[in-house]
Order: structure tokens, then C-alpha cells, then sequence
């Protein structure tokens, strides 16, 4: 560590060939997901450099330094990606397809989905969306608008159309994933 703090690139690439394995396996058990543990093993090994003048021997092994690093940093990274419904994701590009064009066979997207909706689920979970939730969502997801454009163009409040906008997509989730619930409590 002192080697490190002094600017050796050779001994941090040495720390990174002894400890990403292992900090790459603790990573991805928090985190269940490979390119969010990828990132962070890379996040750690900076921090290492940043911080290695607080490392303290008489504490403990540069490994249990490491190691310690990378639990709080993957905690708050889930708490982070649990905050942003990132283990509980939509495919919204699927359901912007289905917005823009309501009357259309939606065998693709039950398809890409394993069936979890049957044939006609999505048109159902998108009629119990309010008009203004689903006009909102489609200009956001197929249009592209920003939702103060969205508020301009139904000459809303920005407001009401971030309202719309939240309780359509929590609709949808909550829709989608009863569903998913439902089929497999059946099976």
C-alpha cells in the first residue's frame, strides 16, 4: 500500500491481479448483476488509489481494507439501483411500441416477454392507464418530448404531467408484475 501511495503503478496493478477475483465475486453477489459489478471492481481500484494514505496496517490487511471498501460501496450501489426500480425494470421501449400504436398485434412483445401477459395483456394493462397517462407516457417513451414539453403541448402544469407520468409507469409495473405474480403462483 505504502508502494501504491508513492505512485507505483506496478504495485497497484499487482493489488488488482491478488484481489479483483475476489472483490469481482463480493461485488456481484450484492449487486446480481455482471456489468454493475464490472464497474464497480474498476470503482474500487480508483479508490484504492485515491485513499490509500488513510489505509492503516496496524488495523488490519490491505485485503480487509479492500474488502471493507468494496461491502459499503456495493450496499450503496444496490440501495442506489433499488431506488431507481433497476431489479424491477420494464422493458419500456416495448411498452413506448405498444403506446404508439395501440391497435396493433402485440404477439411480439408477449413473445419478448416469455407470455407473461398473454395475448391481449398488454392492451389491457395499457386501458387501465388514464387518458392523460397514456398520452404522457407515449409522448415521453415515442416521441421523445421532455415532460415540460409534454406540459406545453397538453397545456398542463409540469406538475400534473411528472404525476401522470410516475403513476402511469407505476401502474404499468404494478400491472405487469401482478400478472407475472399471478402466472406463477398458478403454475
Amino acid at each position: 500500500m505504502a508502494r501504491v501511495c508513492e505512485g507505483e503503478r506496478e504495485a497497484l496493478a499487482s493489488l488488482f491481479r491478488r484481489y479483483a477475483r475476489v472483490i469481482r465475486g463480493v461485488a456481484y453477489r450484492v449487486l446480481r448483476d455482471t456489468s454493475e459489478a464490472d464497474d464497480l471492481l474498476q470503482d474500487i481500484f480508483l479508490l484504492v488509489h485515491r485513499k490509500c494514505s488513510t489505509f492503516d496496517a496496524a488495523r488490519g490487511p490491505a485485503r480487509f481494507w479492500i474488502l471493507q471498501m468494496t461491502y459499503h460501496r456495493a450496499i450503496a450501489r444496490r440501495r442506489y439501483l433499488n431506488s431507481r426500480h433497476f431489479y424491477t425494470r420494464v422493458d419500456l421501449d416495448d411498452v413506448g411500441r405498444e403506446l404508439a400504436a395501440p391497435a396493433t398485434d402485440c404477439s411480439g412483445l408477449v413473445a419478448a416477454g416469455d407470455g407473461l401477459l398473454g395475448r391481449e395483456g398488454l392492451h389491457k394493462v395499457l386501458e387501465r392507464l388514464s387518458e392523460n397517462q397514456r398520452q404522457t407516457l407515449q409522448l415521453f417513451f415515442v416521441e421523445g418530448h421532455t415532460l415540460g414539453e409534454i406540459a406545453t403541448k397538453l397545456n398542463q402544469t409540469r406538475g400534473n404531467v411528472k404525476n401522470h407520468y410516475f403513476r402511469g409507469l407505476d401502474k404499468l409495473r404494478k400491472q405487469i408484475f401482478g400478472n407475472k405474480l399471478r402466472a406463477g403462483s398458478a403454475g
